[in-house]
């Protein structure tokens, strides 16, 4: 004999409360799985690799600065197995002192670029989003293949890369 419907919901529902984590792991990756099909029509993937899943990095709402045309703001998507964060950051396309700025709870940092030059696991990233910010036209193309094209928008290729990091007071 079955048990009436509420009565195994009664169930259902007092098995979730004695397991928060099993109802708010299933929430969490529901509202994941919302999130990324929904993605930004104006999205450009600029990387993406299998790291336990699939990790995604693309940029997307590119918009100049009325003040300074050097300027980008632009909305990242970085989406991986567990999780996707949407910050807004910014970067100069200047060739004079290209950068890109980011930030987090902590400090705001100020990435110093060498377009066209040297790329690293350590600064790959800030060019990938440099180039995609700044050059929509190569966005996504690996940036250790981009020094001609840098020569001829006319960078040096020989800047110096640096960080500087500008802590924000505590609340």
């Amino acid at each position: 004999m079955r048990a009436p419907y509420w009565i195994s919901s009664l169930g259902l529902l007092a098995l979730i409360a004695t397991q928060p984590g099993v109802a708010e792991t299933s929430l969490r990756q529901k509202t994941l799985e919302k999130m990324r099909a929904s993605r930004p029509s104006d999205l450009v993937v600029v990387d993406q690799r299998e790291v336990g899943g699939t990790y995604t990095l693309g940029i997307f709402a590119v918009q100049n600065d009325p003040a300074d045309p050097a300027l980008r703001r632009y909305k990242l998507w970085r989406e991986s197995p567990d999780n996707l964060v949407i910050p807004t950051e910014s970067v100069s396309c200047s060739q004079i002192e290209p950068l890109r700025v980011t930030r987090d709870q902590t400090a705001i940092y100020l990435n110093r670029l060498n377009p066209g030059g040297l790329i690293t696991p350590g600064n790959r990233e800030n060019h990938l989003v440099w180039w995609a910010a700044c050059v929509p036209e190569v966005a996504g193309n690996d940036p250790s293949m981009l020094k001609e094209k840098a020569k001829e928008l006319g960078f040096s290729t020989l800047q110096v890369e640096s960080q500087e990091i500008l802590r924000l007071p505590s609340p």
